[in-house]
């Protein structure tokens, strides 16, 4: 299944529910919803749910730490991530999730009504690269293990020649139902 992006928003309350195999493809989407959602001068809270996310790429990641990063920077906030599946929520804390956000095992209630958002047109390749080194030096950031792991992809994306029309390699976070 090809993932897609859902969110819901109401007195400056966010929700961002990411479903099905959440990649790269979906990083323009998130990247501009955050925007909107920091230009809020309302903002009081925001939730990622992931409990519907099959699987979701270390790009995908870098950009939902790049949240409570900028949540924390900008309203001494830490936000909410609800990952029902035992799978996901593994490699969420192994890399250091539950130092990041007030992480829930349980699935949500449903409060707000979500609507799907349109799948923003795909980046030049220049901008794909830098957004994947982006995420994952946002990654690296959170803690020594990550910076480990990812050290040599942002090196070699740093340092590679121009690509061939293929997406910048991540590391594939998958889990399958």
């Amino acid at each position: 299944m090809s993932g897609h992006m859902l969110a819901a928003d109401y007195e400056g309350v966010y929700e961002l529910k990411l479903v099905g195999d959440v990649r790269l493809t979906l990083g323009a989407t998130v990247n501009d919803y955050l925007d909107r959602m920091f230009r809020d001068p309302g903002f009081k809270a925001v939730l990622v749910d992931l409990s519907e996310a099959d699987s979701i790429d270390s790009t995908s990641l870098g950009v939902v730490a790049k949240l409570s990063i900028r949540a924390a920077e900008r309203f001494s906030y830490v936000p909410t991530l609800v990952s029902t599946r035992p799978d996901i929520t593994r490699i969420l804390t192994t890399m250091g999730f539950d130092e990041a956000f007030n992480i829930i095992e349980t699935p949500l209630e449903r409060t707000a009504q979500l609507i799907e958002l349109p799948r923003l047109a795909s980046a030049g390749e220049d901008e794909l690269r830098g957004q994947v080194i982006d995420a994952h030096r946002t990654l690296m950031s959170m803690n020594a293990r990550n910076r480990e792991i990812f050290t040599d992809l942002v090196a070699t994306l740093e340092t590679e020649p121009r690509m061939t029309g293929a997406p910048p390699p991540a590391v594939s976070l998958c889990a399958s139902r």
